[in-house]
């Protein structure tokens, strides 16, 4: 397929950056940083991004949403990139979502709507240590009475503080499972950290968490697969905002350049600042085609989704690192200071790079995976 939006895509990428420049651009996330806001995300902007049809972007319309796909998701993604927005997008949207479209029992469904509205955020708790490591999980449910007791402990749950239901991945004697559990349940701890980028996640420790056969999603030890999809998903998504920070601070620098004078001159006259430029736009190029490339994929239902995710993710990581530190330096020492946006981007494109495996970990499986 050509590596381009098509008319509606393009559409919606327009609706959504004039909503998030209205109503969340990066003044909205200090606000909320500086007021030590204590749930560090706006109840009233989800329900709008639900008014809008946003949140239910992949949910499909018998549950309630807009029936839409990955690119779609996508491209919003890449907005709540360029103006930094904490939202629970990512968490309920893109993660949460899939899991339940491709497991959930019909009770379980009914959370879609809630999603779609803007009524409801889950989360996804399945990491465990300093790094994303899907196939360490540790946390245990074994079997009592008619239901499951869970212990373990999960970190960089994304919104997990703020999360009307939890999905978290358990080790059970039949393989890996999957539950849906109320936050609020005996036994569950529930810790906010507030991330360097002023974005959100939490702890999560289960105690003896009992819960009833109802709770599982799927079948027990098959929640592989439903958390596969999330994560082919989220990494595409995670990709597409780390462009839209990356492209958004490269914008950012080239407006300094064109106004900031040195010596008398432009700063922008300068041609070894305008080769690193010109190197910076061709790489968010080549990162917003693979990324692009990674969701057409998803949506197609190709069979090397998969790998195009982790590619589009690992790519997409390390420009928008680039994109960061040039904006920094070109920006001299005000580049470092809170005044200046492009900090705050720096920061964003840290935490979005652990977040569902950084480039390295994305390396590697393309590497096991190639037989090496």
């Amino acid at each position: 397929m050509p590596l381009i939006l098509t008319e509606e895509q393009t559409m919606l990428q327009d609706a959504a950056d004039g909503f998030l420049n209205e109503k969340a651009p990066i003044a909205h996330l200090r606000q909320l940083r500086d007021s030590r806001d204590a749930d560090g995300v706006s109840r009233d902007l989800w329900r709008a991004f639900g008014e809008m049809g946003f949140a239910g972007v992949v949910i499909d319309e018998e549950d309630g949403g807009s029936g839409l796909g990955a690119v779609e998701a996508g491209v919003i993604a890449e907005s709540l990139g360029r103006t930094l927005t904490p939202s629970p997008f990512m968490a309920s949207s893109v993660l949460a979502a899939t899991v339940l479209k491709a497991a959930g029992s019909e009770a379980q469904k009914a959370w879609l709507g809630k999603i779609s509205a803007g009524e409801a955020i889950l989360s996804l708790a399945v990491d465990e240590g300093p790094k994303h490591a899907p196939s360490k999980i540790r946390t245990r449910a074994e079997r009592s009475g008619n239901g499951f007791k869970l212990n373990g402990a999960k970190g960089f749950v994304l919104d997990g503080h703020v999360a009307d239901a939890l999905i978290v991945a358990a080790q059970t004697d039949e393989g890996l499972t999957l539950f849906l559990i109320d936050p609020k349940t005996p036994g569950v701890a529930v810790e906010r950290t507030v991330m360097v980028d002023a974005h959100n996640a939490a702890r999560i420790t289960l105690a003896e968490v009992m819960v009833d056969a109802d709770a599982v999603i799927g079948a027990v030890g098959e929640g592989q697969g439903p958390l596969n999809a999330a994560f082919v998903l989220g990494r595409a998504c995670a990709a597409a905002s780390l462009v839209g920070a990356g492209d958004q601070a490269f914008k950012l620098t080239l407006d300094y350049l064109k106004t900031r004078k040195q010596f008398g001159k432009l700063i922008g006259e300068f041609q070894a600042l305008q080769h690193r430029a010109s190197h910076l736009f061709t790489e968010l190029e080549l990162a917003r085609a693979a990324t692009l490339a990674a969701l057409q994929a998803i949506d197609a239902g190709r069979p090397d989704a998969e790998q195009t995710a982790g590619i589009a993710k690992a790519k997409a990581g390390r420009v928008a690192e680039l994109a960061v530190q040039e904006a920094v330096q070109m920006h001299g020492g005000v580049g470092m200071t809170d005044e200046f946006d492009v900090g705050l981007f720096m920061k964003r494109v840290r935490v979005l790079n652990e977040l569902l495996g950084d480039a390295g970990f994305h390396a590697e499986r393309l590497a096991r995976a190639q037989g090496f």
